[in-house]
């Protein structure tokens, strides 16, 4: 694996990097960041979760001039959760060269937005609708945009954006360097290329990039409502060193999170929420063992170089294939295996399907382990303890004492009772978990447009960034009515 040290990064970004817990790159940021930094338009073909926010804000960032108070980058995403969470990361990111980037979305006020546009952040990341509607009321100047970044292309094309897509690229100086991400690469966004980008490299995360070794992957088929019992009952059983549990959202991490705590286990969660001195304190933790279960997001996880993992649980899902892969890829480094376990419920099985075609791995099926299961792994680590013990301390000056207790008990009473002194016992706190839209696959080529947006949704909604169903909350904006793609409701990205 790539470091970002050995990309040309910048001290101050490298800095936020390290701050962060960003310590390996993934395979587009490895490829995207050197053809970037030196000025190269780019075209990036790569899904969620594959860390393209790094591998365009990297170089981005590293060309604003903080002194000066306008807006020299600018970046496209097709929803207002996308939005929120590519401005989150890029402040992260940037945290040490004092640059600020605005999220501009609709259904937010228009006031409001033109308030912080006169602050001067240096860098907007806009919805397409909002964007073209702060353009007509000119409270959005882009004359001195020296980057412009278009993210999920393909899904903006699929929202019927592509027209402004092309009008707001106009309004761009054509000496600026353009970087276009995209799942895939319909004619229409190939035709951006050609005709909007000067001689652009194109990188690709390959399918073979996506393949996994060293890790035993299997999956149980699950209703959402026994998910944390199953979890418990798997830690119970496999008494991972270092486990960690993917959640979609920020909110099931700390429910998660809490619960296993309230069991008695040694967890801690980390999302993007967290101040840095917190995340920092945890991941530290969890590299010292003093921590045995890290609840993460794919965003908070990303990039982490933990050394020792032994099991990585999917409570939920990943919505694509490269975020599986990325959580995965936790464990099984260094030539040692690992376990990953997904937890699918019933009408997740077709995505899971997708998943494997895509990987090309086959996942195992497990039974649910039951709470008496849970109870025999316990037992079996105190009797893994014990076993130790005979084979690697010197016995005789506890004999006398043995001896003692056997001229009163059986053997099998004492061995019993030491055993149930040992063993740790699970409390049975009530634990309550919100409960999460499944993750369904996406609909063919041909469904309708409302069909193909309303999938798009339960993508975005677990995300864990900026709301959502998933997140126990109603969508800003409220669902949208049939067919709904007339310029009038734009302002709702």
């Amino acid at each position: 694996m790539t470091k970002f040290n050995e990309l040309g990064v910048s001290a101050p970004i490298m800095k936020a990097l390290e701050e962060m817990g960003f310590e390996e790159a993934t395979p587009i940021q490895a490829e995207t960041i050197p053809y970037a930094l030196e000025g190269h338009d780019v075209i990036g073909q790569a899904q969620t979760g594959t860390g393209k926010t790094a591998a365009f804000g990297i170089p981005l960032i590293n060309k604003i001039d903080s002194k000066l108070r306008k807006i020299q980058g600018l970046i496209i995403a097709p929803t207002r959760e996308l939005a929120i969470q590519v401005a989150e990361e890029i402040n992260r990111l940037s945290k040490f060269k004092r640059i600020r980037a605005l999220a501009i979305f609709g259904g937010s006020p228009m006031d409001r937005q033109i308030r912080a546009l006169k602050d001067g952040p240096q860098i907007v990341v806009a919805t397409p609708g909002r964007l073209m509607d702060h353009m007509r009321r000119k409270t959005i100047r882009i004359d001195e945009v020296h980057t412009a970044i278009l993210d999920e292309a393909d899904e903006m094309l699929n929202m019927g954006f592509i027209d402004d897509i092309r009008e707001i690229l106009k309004g761009i100086p054509e000496d600026r360097q353009t970087l276009l991400f995209s799942a895939t690469m319909p004619k229409e966004i190939r035709n951006i290329a050609t005709t909007l980008m000067k001689e652009p490299k194109e990188v690709k995360v390959k399918a073979k990039e996506m393949t996994v070794e060293n890790i035993d992957q299997y999956f149980i088929e699950i209703p959402e409502k026994f998910k944390f019992e199953t979890l418990n009952n798997h830690l119970d059983i496999n008494s991972p060193e270092l486990a960690i549990v993917f959640a979609r959202t920020k909110k099931r991490v700390d429910e998660i999170t809490e619960g296993l705590q309230a069991r008695g286990y040694r967890a801690e969660g980390i999302h993007g929420d967290l101040t840095q001195g917190k995340r920092m304190s945890v991941l530290n933790k969890f590299k010292q063992g003093r921590v045995d279960v890290l609840v993460a997001t794919d965003v908070a996880a990303r990039g982490l170089d933990i050394s020792g993992v032994t099991h990585v649980y999917n409570f939920d899902i990943p919505q694509d294939p490269e975020s599986y892969v990325h959580r995965i890829g936790r464990t099984g480094r260094a030539g040692r295996t690992g376990e990953a376990i997904s937890f699918i419920t019933p009408r997740e099985m077709a995505h899971l399907s997708l998943i494997e075609k895509t990987t090309k791995s086959k996942m195992k099926r497990l039974a649910p382990p039951t709470n008496q299961d849970a109870r025999r792994g316990q037992q079996q680590v105190t009797i893994d303890k014990l076993k130790k013990a005979i084979d690697q301390k010197d016995l005789k000056p506890y004999h006398d004492a043995a001896k003692e207790l056997l001229d009163e008990y059986d053997s099998v009473t004492i061995i019993s009772a030491a055993i149930s002194m040992m063993t740790k016992e699970r409390r049975d706190t009530p634990v309550r978990i919100s409960s999460a839209a499944p993750i369904s696959v996406k609909k063919a080529k041909n469904s309708s447009d409302n069909n193909r947006r309303n999938n798009k949704k339960r993508y975005y909604g677990g995300r864990g960034q900026g709301g959502g169903r998933n997140q126990g909350g109603r969508n800003q904006g409220g669902r949208n009515r049939k067919g709904n793609f007339q310029r009038k409701n734009r302002d709702d990205r």
